[in-house]
């Protein structure tokens, strides 16, 4: 008897058949998820990676094993795999090619292992990661080369490790790092050329090492860094001109041995808005010269003496509209006083026996203060199953289990973590008494709802991390309530459009993370200027962008813009059009097989950062970055299919080119690039992949330019159009070639298909001949 399926449960019946969740394809003593295609091995104490994992896997979590090593070829079964989880597995040995099968992960942690070095292939084979957590290990050396395969990385974490020094060139390869966290080590020395090569790094977190000094040669390569904790450090003195780092915005130098601070320190950063110098022991401040845009000084904790020499510095502040955090230590009659609220009319200096007076008093109250008599602190008031930390002003109860937001933190807390809980749905009024909070964690908290007003209160609220969560919208109050929000994580979601109408109350939004979303079209119907005018950085990687429509990003501030991993088959041309500020953008990873004349025009003046790898780009046109000249830094074209490229000698500023994997044709209609590459200092890497006969060698190698004419005809005259497939292709007169024999082969056939394939990478070497990296 024959059996009939309708299509609909035949696809069930495969699925169900092919699902890991088959005795078979699980692993013993693993759990997995067929519909979700994870495999969870926790505190099995494996000694090996389960050789039985589900090829189709995309997930794959090992924590708390006994793994010790990671040999060759560990994760060769499992190539799918997008997120890796080896916490607390006993790994002291990360061998070379470990990852090299694991092409699309993005995300690998290796925190809480004894891992102490790092070693040139380490990582190799992670071309699509863009975390890797390496804290709470033993890590002592980062050999050179270390990280050159991890071009895709955003966030590097060394976070307690036993690093003493960063050598030169130590990050080399980190294209797109955006935050690089060395907090908790034991630094002591920063070699000048540390941090070469990052030009995209945004945050940097330095603090609780054994700095003495502030590291300014070191810190001025970071030009596009708006984020600096240098916080716990044993520095005493900051000079002259010690930070020059231009973008600087927050720079955190609290919790130091600061006893005095140049009136010019902060000269070289005139960004800087927020300046923490909290719990230091200074006992008066000048004026700062510098920073125009300075709205927040915290001098808490200081010794702060309210006499006529802190005159200056309260008058600068209330001209300056700079609030002070911080009160008064003395005199008596100003003691605990709040620095933003002292008249400055009493702010003078007493007679010379006064002030002794005043001295000799103070010196009592801090000897009756060490007794052993004193009273103890009392207890901090906590929501059960929290920590409270009331000194550092911190809150956690980040992975309890908590349903519903605690309530009754202390009021003065400014970091609130609740990360990793099981809210679901948060409603109006949630966090009742937090009107101080500056940051708020509800990463993986498998939120699905945010009423409006859910942030009700929150006035202080700078940062917000929703990551990770399961939103689908945002109804248009969701953030009322917290009018200073100014970096708004909404990465990981499942939101379908841009949630334009939840982002009007928000006046001072900076950065907007929105990766990882459903988003398919970005329209101009509530979007940047007329929602978020201040919007600098907009982050849509990894959606389903299909168009960008003219006008749907017009702003006058918009610096960063990523609309890498996405379906866009054409250039966004028109919608730039109303963009002249960005700065940096990235199309990588979409399928636009064609940049015509002009691509760039409207953000010519201003573009310094564009990125298009792994497009499938077949031709640019010569005229495709016209207008962009010395001011562009970074261009990479990687992994394409260009056989020639446009003329590069106007781009007489750029510090990073990849050109790499691409099927370029080595004839006379190349030579305008040869000849920049020979005319230039960077280590530019070109390589031939036809004629047959110079595949595989570099540009700059090949003999064949020798024969072509000195004077070459442009290559863009008289152009004529070719329709192929719906594509509309340029098809340019070449110019004439001695008759060699290659030229000869060439004219009377047309290359086999196998002259087409990219390629093979060659390995490069991991010592910088230059001191400007190009890969």
């Amino acid at each position: 008897m024959k059996m009939h399926f309708s299509p609909a449960a035949l696809v069930l019946l495969i699925s169900a058949l092919s699902s890991p969740t088959d005795a078979g394809k699980c692993p013993k003593m693993c759990s997995c998820d067929g519909a979700k295609l994870t495999v969870a091995c926790i505190s099995k104490n494996l000694t090996e990676v389960p050789p039985t994992v589900d090829e189709i896997t995309l997930k794959l979590d090992l924590r708390n094993n006994n793994l010790r090593e990671l040999p060759r070829g560990a994760f060769t079964h499992t190539p799918y795999l997008t997120h890796l989880n080896l916490q607390r597995c006993n790994i002291i040995i990360v061998s070379e090619g470990t990852f090299r099968t694991l092409g699309r992960v993005v995300s690998l942690n290796l925190a809480y292992n004894k891992i102490d070095v790092l070693y040139q292939e380490s990582f190799d084979g992670l071309s699509s990661l863009k975390e890797l957590h390496l804290d709470h290990n033993r890590i002592e050396e980062i050999q050179p080369g270390a990280f050159t395969q991890l071009g895709f990385l955003n966030m590097l974490g060394l976070t307690h490790n036993q690093l003493v020094y960063i050598p030169n060139m130590a990050f080399q390869g980190l294209n797109n790092i955006k935050w690089l966290r060395l907090s908790y080590n034991s630094l002591n020395n920063l070699a000048h050329e540390a941090f070469a090569g990052l030009f995209t790094l945004n945050r940097l977190s330095l603090d609780h090492n054994e700095l003495q000094f502030f590291p300014t040669q070191t810190m001025n390569r970071l030009r596009e860094v708006t984020r600096l904790d240098m916080s716990f450090n044993p520095m005493t003195y900051l000079g002259e001109e010690s930070v020059s780092m231009a973008k600087l915005t927050h720079l955190y130098l609290d919790h130091m041995s600061l006893q005095d601070l140049s009136d010019q320190a902060l000269s070289g950063a005139p960004q800087l808005s927020h300046l923490d110098l909290s719990h230091n022991q200074l006992r008066n401040l000048e004026p700062l010269l510098g920073p125009k845009e300075l709205r927040s000084l915290n001098l808490t904790g200081n010794p702060s003496y309210c006499n006529c020499y802190m005159r200056p510095l309260r008058q600068w502040a209330s001209v300056r509209r700079v609030k002070l955090l911080g009160a008064c230590a003395g005199p008596p009659h100003l003691s605990d006083e709040p620095l933003q609220a002292v008249d400055p009319q009493k702010l003078r200096c007493r007679s010379r026996g006064e002030t002794l007076k005043d001295e000799f008093e103070r010196e009592d109250e801090r000897s009756e203060s060490a007794l052993p008599t004193a009273k103890p602190k009392p207890k901090v008031k906590c929501p059960a199953n929290c920590d409270c930390d009331a000194d550092a002003q911190h809150a956690t109860c980040e992975g309890r289990g908590h349903t519903k937001v605690p309530q009754g933190f202390p009021t003065k807390t400014q970091l609130l973590d609740l990360r990793s809980n099981h809210f679901h749905y948060l409603p109006a009024n949630s966090f009742r008494g937090s009107g101080q909070v500056v940051s708020l964690h509800l990463e993986f908290c498998k939120i699905h709802e945010i009423e409006g007003g859910a942030f009700q209160g929150m006035k202080k609220l700078y940062y917000l991390y929703l990551s990770d969560n399961d939103l689908t919208s945002l109804e248009p109050e969701a953030f009322a309530g917290a009018p200073e929000l100014t970096y708004l994580h909404l990465e990981g979601n499942r939101l379908v459009q841009f949630p334009g109408s939840a982002l009007k109350l928000l006046p001072s939004l900076f950065v907007l993370h929105l990766e990882r979303n459903a988003i398919s079209k970005v329209e101009p119907s509530g979007l940047l200027s007329s929602v978020t005018p201040k919007l600098r950085e907009l982050y849509l990687t990894n959606n389903t962008i299909t168009s960008v429509a003219k006008g749907a990003l017009d702003s006058a501030y918009l610096g960063i813009l990523h609309l890498d991993s996405n379906q866009l088959t054409e250039m966004p041309t028109h919608a730039l059009s109303e963009a002249a500020s960005v700065e940096e953008l990235s199309l990588s990873h979409n399928s636009i097989r064609w940049v015509g004349p002009n691509a760039f025009q409207p953000v010519s003046q201003s573009l310094k950062r564009l990125y298009m790898d792994q497009m499938g780009m077949e031709k640019m046109s010569q005229d495709a970055l016209a207008g962009l000249g010395p001011g562009l830094r970074a261009l990479t074209v990687r992994g394409n299919q260009l056989e020639e490229l446009p003329d590069l000698s106007p781009l007489s500023g750029l510090e990073v080119v990849d050109l790499q994997d691409n099927p370029l044709l080595c004839d006379c209609s190349l030579l305008p690039l040869r000849r920049w590459i020979e005319n230039i200092t960077l280590e530019v890497i070109a390589i031939c992949a036809n004629p047959p006969e110079i595949r595989g060698q570099k540009v700059r190698d090949v003999k064949v330019f020798m024969s072509c004419p000195e004077n070459v005809s442009p290559p863009d005259e008289k152009v004529v159009v070719v329709a192929s497939g719906g594509l509309s292709k340029v098809k340019k007169p070449k110019p004439s070639l001695s008759k060699t024999p290659a030229v000869k082969a060439k004219a009377k056939a047309k290359l086999p298909k196998a002259a087409k394939k990219k390629p093979q990478k060659k390995p490069v070497s991991s010592n910088a001949k230059h001191s400007k990296k190009i890969l």
